[in-house]
């Protein structure tokens, strides 16, 4: 993303892995000195996974399905991505094109 939209946009990522768990994983995609540009929350109580009804019910560990929302400052969800296979995700280009409706839509 371009400077003027990172700062229009805050990216998250939810788990439901522990705090360790999930440093070890910052730990393990950082490369070269180099951090994610986003934030890891973990929510093993699944308070967040369930407020947007992503929880996996046939998963016993009570891993969401991977989900990408693009969600508004309001908190209204205005673009979402659910797919039962984890290897599935969504492309940058939707993610952006998703980003830029929101930015046009009016507020």
């Amino acid at each position: 993303m371009d400077e003027a939209r990172k700062r229009d946009v805050e990216l998250l990522t939810v788990s439901i892995d522990d705090r360790a768990l999930l440093q070890k994983m910052v730990d393990q995609i950082s490369r070269d000195s180099v951090r994610a540009d986003f934030t890891f929350l973990s929510d093993p109580g699944h308070k967040v996974i369930d407020r947007y009804g992503i929880l996996n019910p046939r998963d016993r560990r009570g891993l969401p399905h991977p989900t990408m929302l693009v969600i508004d400052k309001n908190g209204v969800v205005r673009w979402k991505f659910i797919e039962v296979d984890y290897k599935v995700r969504p492309t940058n280009e939707m993610i952006l094109a998703a980003l830029a409706r929101l930015a046009e839509a009016p507020r």
